[in-house]
């Protein structure tokens, strides 16, 4: 069984920066796709940032473009999802998924475990 576990989302002001991890176990991190998607209070669930299995290819939602960086350390089996210029709007729970294959993509649907989700609220 494949485990995602979020870990350093809080509290930060506007402009304000946050490193977000995952750490994976279960299966063979560095075969797989890795994504970021973000849940807004009232909102649908959107994708962030994803990352190809050798992390030599990323993607970013336009709105994140510039200010949020995703990378990945296969040794250590964690993605990470360093954000920057953090903007009242980015406030959500921010949840990593892993990939069916190991091209990244847009596509929740392609993503098959998912963790349990870490909150980043962004004060103005």
């Amino acid at each position: 069984q494949v485990q995602l576990v979020e870990s350093g989302g809080g509290l930060v002001q506007a402009g304000g920066s946050l490193r977000l991890s995952c750490a994976v176990s279960g299966r063979t991190f560095s075969n797989y796709a890795m994504g970021w998607f973000r849940q807004a209070p009232g909102k649908e669930h959107r994708f962030v940032a994803a990352i190809s299995w050798n992390g030599r290819s990323t993607y970013y939602e336009d709105s994140v473009q510039g200010r949020f960086t995703i990378s990945r350390d296969n040794a250590k089996n964690t993605v990470y999802l360093e954000m920057n210029s953090l903007k009242p709007e980015d406030t959500a729970v921010y949840y990593c998924a892993k990939h069916r294959g190991p091209r990244e993509s847009t596509y929740s649907y392609q993503y098959d475990y998912w963790g349990q989700g870490t909150e980043v609220t962004v004060s103005s």
